[in-house]
């Protein structure tokens, strides 16, 4: 494992992202629980490679869910209903993963839905450059549906029940305490675990970060 700074941590994920050698845009994964810090440095990567010269499109899992009249048939605070129900991973296969990747065209949508105005999006289809660097942030990305479209896997580690009071710190305006521990606690950290004991992410990610004291990351390699 190795300990530095923010910064450290950026640049050495920007020097691994680097070393990936693929003759179409490079896919990266940033998995990882909700309120580990996966968007945080998801945004941070993205300055990093952009600054390095590259050309980095920026998606997120949230935008390819389905919408919300689909996505609670078994109640808002149901764990299984996370893990099973709230995405559409076809869309993501469809217009980015697999058109980014060795047999597509590399013409692509970055998103699907507006989970704000909860309404279906087209956006306009863009032409990535084939040294075109893809940093796609979320949940559950190591999961049989997507495992195999990613060109380099990082995922975020923080103990769970840190993502619980990063939650109600991050959405104090919109929710309060009671309802947001509730939702982490009955529907957030029980599809987490769900996940862990059916897909262990981590033993899919090439890179492991820690991010219990996100100043002072560590981070592992895990592949040679």
């Amino acid at each position: 494992m190795d300990h530095g700074t923010r910064d450290e941590l950026v640049g050495r994920l920007a020097e691994a992202v680097g070393s990936v050698t693929v003759a179409h845009p490079t896919r990266v994964a940033i998995d990882g629980p909700p309120a580990a810090g996966k968007t945080t440095l998801a945004d941070e990567l993205a300055v990093a490679l952009r600054t390095r010269g590259r050309d980095v499109i920026r998606a997120t899992i949230d935008d390819f869910l389905f919408p919300r009249a689909r996505r609670y048939p078994r109640g808002e605070y149901s764990a299984e209903g996370c893990y099973f129900d709230a995405h559409d991973y076809d869309a993501p296969n469809r217009v980015l993963l697999d058109p980014l990747g060795p047999r597509g065209d590399r013409r692509f949508q970055h998103a699907v839905y507006d989970r704000t105005a909860d309404t279906v999006l087209s956006p306009p289809v863009i032409t990535a450059p084939a040294d075109a660097v893809l940093i796609f942030d979320g949940v559950f990305l190591m999961r049989p549906e997507l495992i195999e479209r990613w060109d380099l896997r990082i995922f975020v580690s923080t103990a769970l029940e840190k993502t619980v009071n990063r939650a109600v710190i991050r959405e104090h305006r919109v929710s309060c305490r009671a309802d947001v521990e509730r939702r982490w606690r009955e529907r957030y950290i029980p599809s987490q675990q769900l996940y862990f004991t059916t897909v262990r992410p981590t033993d899919h990610a090439d890179i492991v970060v820690h991010n219990d004291e996100p100043r002072q990351p560590i981070w592992e390699s895990r592949t040679p």
